[in-house]
């Protein structure tokens, strides 16, 4: 990338009434100033920054384009720690490419996708960590994805990870000050200190890890398969989640032969309903087929509601979760539908053990009663009401990439301390959970890494 150039850009989306052009780099107030006429005819490269200016933008005839406002930013306080300057004009297509027709006469550059964020980073406005932030932010559906952005562009996640550099650090030299005097066979850090501080740091880095798992679901959505036997009621649950007509709703088994997929927010969070095919065996051929994608929905869900009726017995909710093979890691929540009817329900009538470890919630999905309860229990299964908006929490596969090497490598030292290895072997472990570590802020990084990021940025940010 050339520092050295102008760039710009159309920094907000399609609709709406207002466009903000931005123009960032050393001759962005001049090149700007060379079309743009102040009402008060005052000097764009006299003023202070943190200024908004009212006029013309002109062509080269000296024909009004738009009246704009022109808003300054002098670096090194600007997002990008360059002079930038922000042109808000009217959306028009039109008035737009015109604007950036004119600015690219005057040796103003069109940017690449995510550059203006490249050149925040280059120039030490944000760490790479808090740059791809910033994509998280703009991309976010929904109140968890936000929050989990917010926290990271403030620079909450950095600072854990500043923390745990820190501490790696100060063992670094400890243990680099005992290769200096390893003649003297002096020890200067307490293995039994150190013992501690390692196992600190492991536990830290492997919590962020595995805080992956809820983050991605936070990102993209928390995938939920209903499930059950035909005729239970699914599609008509599914209805009732999304307060739609989505699925096509009939007395006769087996009317659901494909997935159907829609979303909705509870509580914020983004909530991926996958209607199923009813579970049974049959000769029919296209029902078949969507048993069979019921069983990749089941396999790729994080929560199953096993929809059943209130005439169910205990054996006949077992053989469905026995036939769907419900995984350690899966949540799945017993969900009793047609609450409505007379039928006795197998929560009043049985007491039996097998159930104690699933949530159970009795509904009627035809009716609407107890879908509240059944969202606020989806929530609480999933774990998200201890979440606060200072939690730090993963969300970004490169991140955990890079702290499963962190982890390996601790896991390396821990291991080393319990077997007396050598104190430059330890040393070695060490540095490398530092790299991987500061490959996540982007102290250390490379230019494939950073085209790999930046390019899947809009263009304007």
């Amino acid at each position: 990338m050339d520092k050295t150039k102008t760039i710009s850009a159309v920094a907000t989306g399609e609709g709406g009434a207002i466009a903000v052009i931005r123009v960032s780099g050393k001759d962005s107030v001049s090149a700007v100033e060379a079309i743009f006429q102040s009402v008060n005819n005052k000097k764009l490269t006299d003023q202070k920054g943190f200024t908004v200016h009212y006029g013309y933008i002109r062509n080269a005839d000296n024909q009004i384009v738009d009246d704009v406002l022109v808003t300054l930013f002098k670096s090194p306080n600007s997002y990008t720690g360059e002079d930038i300057v922000e042109i808000s004009c009217h959306a028009s297509p039109y008035i737009k490419n015109e604007i950036l027709k004119l600015l690219g006469g005057n040796g103003v550059e069109a940017a690449a996708p995510g550059e203006f964020t490249l050149r925040a980073f280059l120039n030490g406005k944000l760490d790479l960590s808090q740059a791809e932030a910033v994509a998280d932010i703009i991309a976010s559906e929904n109140k968890a994805s936000h929050n989990i952005a917010v926290n990271q562009i403030r620079g909450g996640y950095s600072e854990e990870i500043s923390r745990l550099r820190e501490r790696l650090i100060e063992l670094l030299s400890l243990l680099e000050l005992e290769l200096d005097f390893s003649e003297e066979d002096v020890e200067f850090a307490d293995r039994g200190k150190l013992n501690a501080l390692i196992v600190e740091i492991y536990d830290k880095i492997s919590a962020l890890r595995d805080s992956f798992s809820l983050g991605n679901i936070l990102k993209n959505g928390i995938p939920i398969a209903i499930v059950g036997n035909p005729n239970a009621g699914k599609s008509t649950l599914l209805n009732s989640l999304l307060n739609e007509d989505k699925a096509l709703v009939s007395d006769i088994p087996g009317t659901t032969r494909d997935v159907i997929e829609d979303s909705v927010n509870i509580n914020g969070i983004k909530c991926r309903f996958i209607d199923t095919a009813g579970i049974r065996e049959t000769k029919d051929v296209l029902e078949n087929m969507g048993i069979e994608r019921t069983y990749e929905s089941i396999s790729k869900a994080s929560v199953i509601l096993l929809v059943c009726e209130t005439g169910d017995t205990i054996d006949d909710i077992r053989s469905v979760i026995e036939s769907i093979g419900n995984r350690e890691d899966q949540k799945l929540i017993v969900v009793v539908n047609k609450s409505d009817k007379k039928n006795r329900s197998v929560i009043n009538r049985d007491k039996n053990s097998e159930l104690d470890k699933y949530p159970v919630v009795e509904i009627s999905a035809k009716y609407g009663d107890n879908i509240q309860e059944l969202k606020n229990i989806i929530f609480e299964t999933v774990g998200l009401n201890n979440i606060s908006n200072d939690t730090v929490i993963v969300s970004n596969s490169r991140h955990y990439n890079s702290l499963s090497e962190a982890k390996a490598s601790i896991e390396r030292v821990v291991e080393g301390l319990k077997t007396n290895i050598p104190p430059d072997l330890l040393a070695q472990d060490i540095r490398a959970c530092l790299h991987y570590l500061s490959e996540i802020t982007g102290n250390i990084t490379s230019e494939d890494v950073l085209q790999s990021i930046f390019s899947n940025f809009c263009i304007g940010k």
